[in-house]
Order: structure tokens, then sequence, then C-alpha cells
């Protein structure tokens, strides 16, 4: 009885201890995961804050999907998003965030690319606004789906109030404005009604205006989009992968 189960007894304590152990080694691969995680996404907020010039402050928020210890023993992270509130990118101050596939674990090589969108609120919108001529950024409303603001035509040496919607968009990197609607004393009427009430002088406020942003954005930013979504504006980026190791592509880029 005692010789039968003996051999029984000492592979129960094998088990436990194969359970045991692995219980263990299942801990510290969580364990592993969680600091390789908390190095990483620290790294990743250092580095934003010190190359796009922010407060050390600032609340940045950095997220990596997936497991990032497979990700590391391969040299690339799959995707990393990072986040921030009232950011400045050159002439455009908004709440920020920036998705890039295919990161470097090092940093002497190319991400594969990726996206990024500034959000701007309706006073942020104004400030950009100001810096086009001739445009009355401070009347600035922003209802989705377009911007509306108020300027004047002159008849018979009158000053008459025009109201005018524009959708805004974007063309070879440079934001864009193109005039969607129009009301006149307080009437909606469409383009040509206007031009044919106004004759030339409608011609400032019917065609698209453009703003170019690329000379105070790093080259490898380019505007793909700009929307309103709700009471915001939107612009969309394409960011080039070679941003991150390239000088030529964090300079500045140019106009014209």
């Amino acid at each position: 009885m005692t010789d039968a189960t003996a051999p029984r007894r000492r592979t129960g304590r094998w088990i436990a201890v194969l359970v045991v152990v692995v219980v263990l080694l299942a801990g510290a691969i969580v364990a592993a995961e969680f600091i390789a995680r908390s190095v990483v996404t620290s790294t990743v907020r250092s580095l934003v804050v010190k190359n796009v010039g922010l407060p050390d402050d600032q609340n940045v928020d950095v997220s990596v999907a997936g497991l990032v210890l497979p990700q590391l023993l391969r040299g690339r992270l799959d995707e990393v998003a990072v986040s921030s509130n009232d950011v400045t990118l050159g002439p455009i101050t908004g709440d920020v965030r920036v998705d890039l596939r295919g990161v470097p674990v090092s940093g002497d090589a190319a991400a594969d690319g990726g996206v990024a969108s500034v959000r701007l609120d309706q006073d942020q919108l104004k400030a950009l606004l100001a810096e086009v001529p001739d445009l009355p950024a401070s009347t600035v409303t922003v209802a989705a789906p377009d911007v509306k603001l108020e300027t004047s035509l002159s008849l018979f040496g009158i000053a008459i109030p025009v109201g005018v919607g524009v959708t805004p968009g974007a063309a070879s990197g440079d934001l864009t404005l193109t005039p969607s609607s129009f009301q006149v004393g307080g009437n909606a009427i469409d383009a040509d009604t206007l031009r044919g009430q106004f004759g030339g002088v409608a011609d400032s406020v019917l065609k698209t205006t453009s703003l170019c942003i690329a000379d105070r954005l790093p080259k490898g930013l380019t505007l793909t989009s700009a929307t309103v979504q709700g009471q915001d504006l939107v612009a969309t980026f394409d960011v080039a992968g070679g941003i991150l190791n390239d000088p030529s592509l964090q300079s500045d880029g140019t106009c014209g």
C-alpha cells in the first residue's frame, strides 16, 4: 500500500511545483509587460515634450496598441498614439492627436507613416484666420457643416451686410475656405443672385480663400483635409514616417 502510493505522491508534488512555476512565470511576464509599457510610454512622452517644445508639465497621453514586449523584440511598435490639448504647431493651436504606424524602437530609422489631427475651437480658429488678409475673422462662428462669417458689400455707396457660409477644405497642403451659402437682409440667396445684385463687387466673397501654413510646419506634415465637426474645425495631416529621423522633414516647409 505504501509502495504503491509513493509514486503518486511524488507525481502530485511535481504537478504542484509545475503549477507554482507556471504561475510565477506568468506573473513575471505580466510584470515585465507592465514595466516595458511604462518605460516605452514615458520615453515617448519625454521625446514629444522635448522635440515639440512643450512645457515639462504638459499633459501628454501616450498609448501603444497590443502587447509591448513582443513588439520590442521585433524592433518596431505596431501603433503608437500621442495626444495632448492646447498644443501649438506653427500658426495652429489646438488639441492634437498623432497616430504612427511601425515606429522603430531605435531612433535611427523611419516609421511607416501616420496621421495627425488638430481640433480647433471657435476662438482658436479665429486666431488662425486672422492671418488671412481682408477676412473678417472676428465675425467667425463655427457650426457644422460650415464656418460662418459676416462681411459687407457696397451698393451705390451703401454698405450692405452679407452673411457667408464657407466650407473648409485642403488643397496642395493649404487650408481652403470655399463659399457655399449667402444671406442678404436675412434672406438666403445663391451665388448667381448675389452676383446679379452686386456685380463684380461680389467677387470678394465668391472666391475660394487659401491660407498656406506649410512654411510654418515641418515638411513631414501635409494638410490633407479640414472639416467642421460640431463647433470645432478638425484639420487632418499626413505624417511622413521619416519625420522621426530625417532632419529635412523636420525643418519647415515652403509656400508657393
